[in-house]
């Protein structure tokens, strides 16, 4: 008896190493399926790390019962080796120097999230923080998604202005949509800063010509060289204050909960295909650059997405480049979201690369420095 239960119980666990190693590997993987048909597969690329887990755990186990079966979790992370390397960085984190490379170019995207005005009474002194923040690394190129500014207005609370004096930056281009205005002063948009020249400015758009349905770009003259750089902000969960306790707290014991978790299941449904259309358009205006480019941004997705890979085919990544360990740039929710990205042209090398863990607003900034090696003329 105790030998059918020790035989059942082997192959349980081992059915259950292999529909993890399965699963992940879905996961790894999903980019290459139709996102609007197989949405469902976005879930497990959010949950790949957590599947990583598991199979490490699966082959400490099978190591002091029966070695061999190692193999299930070994061959299914070797497989999935190539995604892996994007997911996960194995490097020391080095000190990130203030001073910039000569020649150089620093680069910051951050999701400022509105940048504090909802709490401008209560907490005024994190919009300075923020600003401070900014001017610390000096970043010659930053964008900013949920850029919430008066352009009109003196008075507003957040006056553009005021903005570009207080950072020292040359030039901008904010793009927003005016029938989706924070309020009667403040638009809500997308921000690009720049130190050097900008020569040209395009915001694109698309129906129904909301928020995350455009994006912006930018040609800038940096020397004798003509870069275009990109700002996107992807489709986002819009997970509400409830939505985000109950998926940090989620049960089924009533209607109720079962509600909650429907709503949750739909808001990622819609995500992911939103996100599918979007960086496809995105990805066509990369393509009709002359110009090497640079895409920074929020794209409220992992580095094994259908998202990440199809903007950043045939790009660098900045954290891939130089990052090290998750490189997790949103602080709710899960320890593994690493969803703000730089990517640039193959003609540029990353010379270094930071995550700034300071928690101001919902994302961390991310600042990476970068070297033009090849002519970025016409």
């Amino acid at each position: 008896m105790s030998g059918l239960f020790r035989k059942f119980t082997k192959g349980f666990f081992v059915l259950c190493n292999i529909g993890v190693a399965f699963f992940f590997l879905l996961g790894c993987y999903a980019s290459y399926f139709n996102q609007k048909t197989f949405w469902f597969l976005g879930l497990l690329t959010l949950a790949s790390l957590y599947l990583l887990l598991l199979l490490v755990i699966f082959m400490v186990f099978w190591l002091f019962i029966r070695k061999k079966l190692m193999v299930i979790s070994l061959i299914s992370i070797l497989l999935a080796w190539v995604p892996l390397k994007h997911l996960f960085k194995f490097r020391t984190r080095g000190e990130f120097a203030m001073t910039k490379t000569p020649g150089s170019m620093r680069v910051m995207t951050w999701n400022v999230e509105h940048f504090d005005i909802l709490e401008h009474k209560t907490a005024p002194e994190k919009k300075e923080e923020m600003l401070d923040l900014v001017n610390k690394y000096h970043p010659d190129i930053a964008c900013f998604q949920e850029m919430v500014v008066s352009d009109k207005f003196p008075n507003a609370i957040n006056y553009e202005p005021a903005f570009s004096e207080r950072m020292a930056f040359t030039d901008h281009f904010y793009s927003f949509n005016p029938k989706l205005d924070f309020d009667d002063k403040h638009h809500f948009g997308i921000m690009i800063y720049s130190r050097f020249p900008i020569i040209n400015k395009q915001t694109v758009s698309f129906p129904p010509n909301d928020y995350n349905s455009i994006f912006q770009y930018i040609d800038i003259l940096k020397g004798e060289d003509t870069l275009r750089i990109f700002n996107i902000h992807l489709q986002s969960l819009k997970f509400s204050n409830a939505n985000r306790k109950y998926i940090a707290d989620p049960t089924l014991q009533s209607e109720t909960d079962l509600q909650k978790s429907k709503n949750i299941i739909w808001k990622m449904k819609l995500g992911f295909a939103k996100r599918k259309l979007q960086s496809e358009r995105i990805k066509q205006a990369m393509n009709e650059s002359p110009y090497p480019i640079l895409v920074c941004g929020d794209f409220n997705d992992v580095p094994n997405s259908y998202a990440y890979n199809t903007i950043g085919k045939g790009l660098k990544n900045c954290f891939a480049e130089k990052g090290s360990g998750i490189g997790r740039t949103f602080n709710s929710i899960s320890s593994t979201l690493r969803i703000d990205n730089i990517f640039t042209d193959p003609r540029f090398n990353t010379v270094q690369y930071t995550r700034i863990s300071k928690k101001l607003s919902d994302h961390y900034p991310v600042v990476s420095d970068l070297l033009l090696t090849g002519s970025g003329k016409n």
